[in-house]
């Protein structure tokens, strides 16, 4: 339908936002990698676009890179993965990691993502790893900085769980595992949602 919107960001939350495109707003539903990557409301934002039409709604899928894109449409080009499954596989892993585990057939790690069970990870292996390039010489994932986690961050990662799926206790619990053990780091939404699945 169209490849990319360009506009003014006008409103974000971890996992949709709403893009001003010559006075009209449009939901787009991003992945926790772009969301992090975001500039402020009120900025000029380009995404890269994916459209899912369907009986009963229109959605819009954004990102950032032509990278994040182009995977995502792999994704739901496999059986059973639609477009909300693929968005939640970007936002489980960084996107090196999970190329890297569908390449190297690491079921453990893709099965470790919400809504991805033994069968799906096979399937999705067994499609897509002679389509994925990965190399095998990326750098180990960041460790967090310093500083202390404020509200909306906590409030910004519970929001992101219950959109995967998971219960708001649930999600409140595991995220004061993390910040406990995180003694005073400063994690971003993207770090501090990894780690929380990770004790999850």
């Amino acid at each position: 339908m169209f490849n990319y919107l360009q506009g003014i960001l006008a409103e974000k939350s971890p996992t949709q936002i709403t893009l001003d495109v010559g006075g009209v707003g449009y939901e787009v539903f991003i992945p926790l990698s772009t969301y992090s990557r975001l500039p402020e409301k009120g900025d000029k934002l380009l995404l890269q676009t994916q459209v899912s039409i369907r009986e009963d709604a229109h959605q819009i899928f954004g990102f950032l890179t032509l990278e994040e894109k182009n995977l995502f449409r792999l994704l739901i080009g496999v059986s059973g993965i639609g477009p909300k499954l693929a968005l939640t596989m970007l936002s489980g892993l960084a996107l090196e990691d999970l190329k890297r585990a569908i390449a190297h057939e690491d079921l453990a790690t893709l099965t470790g993502i919400h809504g991805i069970g033994r069968k799906t990870a096979e399937r999705i292996v067994i499609e897509l790893r002679e389509k994925i390039l990965v190399d095998t010489k990326s750098a180990a994932p960041k460790m967090p900085g310093g500083g202390t986690p404020d509200e909306a961050l906590v409030e910004d990662t519970i929001l992101v769980l219950l959109s995967l799926g998971y219960k708001k206790p649930q999600a409140q619990d595991a995220i004061k595992k993390v910040l406990s053990s995180a003694q005073g780091k400063k994690l971003s939404v993207e770090e501090l949602v990894r780690l929380t699945l990770k004790g999850i």
